[in-house]
């Protein structure tokens, strides 16, 4: 089917993007790539392929657990395909700001990749390691050139 071709596409691609962060931090390309959000605007059109091509999505309630529950008990492939892009797009965009971030602050690479890691496979487990680092380096409130 078309839409697990694009789902395979974005789920696969976004793993040479992590790799260009993490091993090409300083690289003229991966620079473009986190000063930009380019790679996450492509898995947004994606997402939003995802999105209005599913049922029900619209009609769920987001504003209880058990609501939450039911969607996701509900969903179609197409649904969780959305969600599952929209994890992708929001730990890339994480992941490029604190590599971005931690480079302004000076932060040594080899410091980086375990938040990064993290933020790959645990999204906020790594926001919560890369202030870890920052404190370690105690350069949380140091200011950006």
């Amino acid at each position: 089917m078309l839409y697990e071709t694009i789902f395979n596409l974005f789920n696969s691609g976004i793993l040479f993007f992590w790799l260009l962060l993490l091993v090409f931090p300083k690289k003229g390309f991966t620079q473009k790539i986190i000063d930009y959000p380019w790679v996450p605007l492509v898995i947004a059109m994606g997402y939003v392929y995802f999105l209005t091509s599913t049922t029900g999505t619209f009609s769920a309630d987001f504003s209880s657990l058990e609501g939450l529950t039911q969607m996701f008990q509900n969903a179609n492939p197409r649904g969780v395909a959305a969600g599952w892009l929209h994890y992708l797009a929001f730990d890339f965009w994480v992941g490029c700001w604190m590599l971005k971030n931690s480079q302004e602050k000076g932060i040594k690479h080899l410091w980086m990749i375990l938040p990064m890691l993290s933020t790959f496979m645990l999204g906020p487990v790594g926001i919560l390691l890369y202030t870890v680092v920052l404190l370690i380096q105690k350069k949380l409130f140091t200011k950006s050139l």
